[in-house]
């Protein structure tokens, strides 16, 4: 359980980051203590569906991926930042992403933040 939460802040930082950095990535909100619940819950969302469809997107387009040499990942990781704005939009959370090319550097961010991360930490 501790793993989980760890993973969840972790992911919500690693969120809080993108959304510095990327002018098209927006989080809303009226108070700062809102949006970081807003960015624990739009972190728990992105866990869910990475664990979720990621590997079955992943499984699906195994070829593609054996031909671009593992590059066709972070075209999966962007597609599933953008599809965690979207279910955070259904869901009522103010957290958006504009587009491709921002969710494609979002996803970059945010792979490299939780990395270095738990290069620090020492975590899995």
């Amino acid at each position: 359980m501790t793993n989980f939460l760890t993973k969840t802040v972790v992911t919500a930082g690693a969120l809080a980051v993108a959304v510095w950095l990327i002018d098209d990535i927006t989080l809303t909100g009226d108070s700062t203590g809102r949006k970081a619940v807003t960015l624990l819950l739009v972190a728990l969302i992105f866990g869910v569906l990475n664990a979720v469809v990621k590997p079955l997107l992943q499984l699906l387009s195994f070829p593609v991926v054996i031909l671009t040499l593992g590059l066709f990942l972070l075209v999966i990781n962007a597609l599933m930042l953008m599809l965690t704005s979207w279910v955070a939009d259904k869901v009522d959370l103010s957290f958006h992403v504009d587009g491709f090319w921002p969710a494609f550097l979002g996803a970059l961010v945010i792979t490299i933040v939780t990395w270095a991360v738990e290069m620090v930490t020492g975590s899995d």
